[in-house]
């Protein structure tokens, strides 16, 4: 039974495009199992998380890290109430609209894109699963729910633009379309996706850190959270090997912030009392949370992740040698559109401005893989394989 305030399947506002029902699957499992049969999610398998994705077979790739973020929404969406499908779609595209090389490659995407109306990822997403899937004969995209589109436009918060901003040019086309009510919350299950992330990212980029050697445990003993994980670890089982010992405490870890989320939950849903979507979408605030206790800590967490991780040496190394492959790409893609793979040309042939142009160049290249964007810069520029040079970690 699902909670009054959960988004219900067959209250859904539907589709921009009529389709018929499915006989056996609600509409928000039709748009999860959507989602994982698009090619961009496909795609995720060799995008980076926080590791170039060829520099070994343990550290995530925004394929695995997506797996998790919707493990864990299921999690707490299951305990609260909420429904688990909308949650699971929801987390499972959220990544979708990642460049190449993460963090690192949507700035150099961002800022080659800031004269014709600038790149954004959550923006990406949205204009994937709306336009640039292209594989349903009666329309583009994946036309999924207006639930699960409002979940991925504002699964963070509301979007406004500020004074003298504009909206991300990918999200402005999708709104402009069907009205997606970006100044509201999102709907509950849009915010356990959320937080999810925030869960997965932060326990994963723990581990990868440390099988990376850019930090080790004794760093971690000095941290909240991770500090007391390890202890409890040593009381209850002295003398583990490294690796068990390590697993332990950031399952600790991992659970800790999975309980806050859920007892913080339900106190504000308790006090709230919202009786339907429609009143966790009027909320003043999140109703999906970390404590503040935990908040603070786990700011300290991420405060030593960016130092010792995100800017580290090598990784800043790592940083600027990636961001020049983007760098050169894109102008050389804007000055000879010709040499972009056939099934894009008649898009290019439509660009009657630089502008439109930009955008066609833009999701090509957002659309590339870590390898295949390594391996065309080679191809293109004749530097030879950039694959086969053994890379560094770089931040998120």
């Amino acid at each position: 039974m699902l909670a009054p305030f959960a988004c219900q399947p067959d209250a859904s506002r539907g589709r921009l495009h009529t389709e018929r029902m499915s006989s056996f699957r609600s509409a928000f499992q039709r748009d999860r199992d959507r989602i994982i049969h698009s090619s961009a999610f496909r795609r995720l398998k060799h995008k980076t998380q926080v590791f170039v994705e060829h520099e070994g077979d343990y550290y995530r790739t925004r394929l695995t890290h997506s797996i998790e973020v919707a493990q864990v929404a299921r999690t707490i969406s299951g305990v609260l109430g909420l429904n688990t499908d909308l949650a699971e779609a929801i987390a499972l595209a959220h990544d979708l609209g990642h460049t190449p090389f993460g963090h690192t490659g949507e700035d150099a995407l961002a800022d080659l894109m800031a004269p014709y109306g600038g790149f954004d990822h959550n923006a990406q997403a949205l204009r994937i699963v709306t336009r640039l899937e292209r594989h349903y004969a009666d329309f583009d995209g994946l036309n999924l729910t207006w639930e699960s589109l409002e979940g991925i436009a504002k699964h963070n918060g509301p979007v406004v633009a500020g004074v003298g901003e504009e909206l991300p040019y990918a999200l402005a086309e999708a709104n402009a379309e069907w009205d997606l009510e970006l100044q509201t919350f999102a709907s509950a299950e849009a915010q356990v996706a959320a937080i999810a992330d925030d869960i997965a990212y932060s326990h994963h980029d723990l581990h990868d850190g440390l099988r990376s050697g850019l930090f080790n445990e004794d760093d971690l003993m000095e941290l909240p959270v991770t500090g007391p994980a390890f202890e409890a670890v040593d009381a209850l089982h002295p003398g583990l090997d490294k690796m068990r010992r390590r697993h332990e405490a950031l399952r600790r870890v991992f659970g800790r912030m999975v309980e806050d989320v859920i007892a913080v939950a339900n106190i504000r849903l308790t006090a709230a009392n919202p009786q339907s979507e429609h009143d966790i979408r009027a909320m003043d605030d999140t109703v999906i949370r970390f404590s503040k206790p935990l908040y603070q800590e786990l700011k300290a967490i991420r405060s030593f992740l960016f130092t010792r991780m995100y800017r580290a040496p090598s990784v800043m190394e790592e940083r600027a040698r990636v961001t020049t492959v983007v760098r050169d790409l894109f102008p050389l893609f804007m000055s000879q559109p010709e040499t972009l793979p056939d099934e894009w040309r008649d898009d290019v042939a439509r660009a009657d401005t630089q502008t439109l142009l930009a955008r066609i160049v833009a999701d090509y290249v957002a659309g590339m893989t870590d390898r295949f964007a390594l391996q065309e810069h080679a191809r293109l520029f004749q530097t030879g394989d950039l694959t086969a040079q053994k890379a560094s970690p770089y931040g998120r």
